[in-house]
């Protein structure tokens, strides 16, 4: 039996990954200016973060409509019995909703809410990737998803709250009180939400060397496979810092470094990063 691995761009894997992984990825729709570009296909990143610093308004990102679906799924079931897709967490976008009105148009089509985001939801992508090669029938490995979600570990540092603030997301006295004190909001991704669960204090360096090892030290639950570090631009040495960081406390097999895409970008800014991983 042939099974197909679909995804939203919000996973945030990188070509390569993607390639490795044979997934077949549905662009979310970026505005930037009143114009419409198809998510890391027709803009990435550091456009978005170059209009900001210029004085544009922030980009937003919309859902792939149930059209964009029905059209992607048909294409995909040309050439396999089944389709396995796992959207973004139902919770923060209109994309698996959509794709399950989608799914209802094209037979052998099964929709994952990750319950997660960025590399959160790609590591629900690789896994139902594995399962593939694995040989399991596609409703197993869609019920298998599903109880995995709710063991993803995502969370991100983010160095400052420009993004939030202008977003509206974070008053203009909370992004004050966190610049004067030097804080670093760390947003955890709980129950498909995202939420502050902690804040830092110090530089960012200082700040990212506390929160992993508040992730990792003393672990034994953790799933050994892979660990990600992703993140939106950052300055050179940072990601490594992180890498030697989580060397120090847990011997995953991989620690792969990911750009967070526009989404994560669009709604946190430059400097953020996150490692984002699986426990038992």
């Amino acid at each position: 039996m042939t099974i197909r691995i679909s995804s939203d761009s919000t996973l945030d894997l990188s070509p390569e990954l993607i390639d490795r992984y044979e997934v077949s990825v549905v662009s979310l729709t970026v505005s930037k200016d009143g114009k419409y570009y198809k998510d890391m296909l027709e803009i990435q990143p550091d456009e978005i973060f170059a209009h900001v610093a210029a004085g544009g308004d922030l980009c937003t990102t919309s859902a792939a409509n149930v059209a964009d679906y029905i059209e992607h799924f048909t294409e995909l079931r040309k050439t396999c019995d089944a389709v396995i897709h796992v959207n973004l967490s139902a919770d923060f976008s209109a994309c698996y909703r959509n794709a399950c009105l989608a799914a209802e148009e094209v037979d052998g089509v099964y929709v994952v809410d990750s319950r997660n985001l960025s590399t959160g939801h790609g590591l629900v992508v690789i896994e139902a990737a594995n399962m593939v090669r694995e040989g399991l029938a596609p409703d197993v490995i869609a019920e298998r998803l599903r109880e995995l979600t709710s063991r993803v570990e995502a969370s991100f540092i983010l160095d400052q709250l420009a993004y939030l603030k202008k977003g509206g997301r974070c008053s203009a006295v909370a992004a004050f009180g966190a610049n004067l004190f030097n804080l670093k909001p760390c947003i955890s991704v709980v129950n498909g939400k995202m939420d502050v669960t902690k804040k830092y204090r110090g530089s960012f360096e200082k700040c990212l060397r506390e929160y992993v090892k508040d992730r990792l030290e003393g672990r034994e639950d953790l799933v050994l496979d892979r660990i990600f570090v992703t993140h939106t631009a950052v300055a050179d040495g940072i990601a490594e810092l992180v890498i030697e960081e989580i060397k120090k406390y847990a011997p995953f097999a991989e620690i792969l470094e990911t750009t967070a895409g526009c989404t994560i970008s669009c709604h946190c800014g430059p400097n953020t990063l996150g490692i984002l991983f699986i426990h038992q």
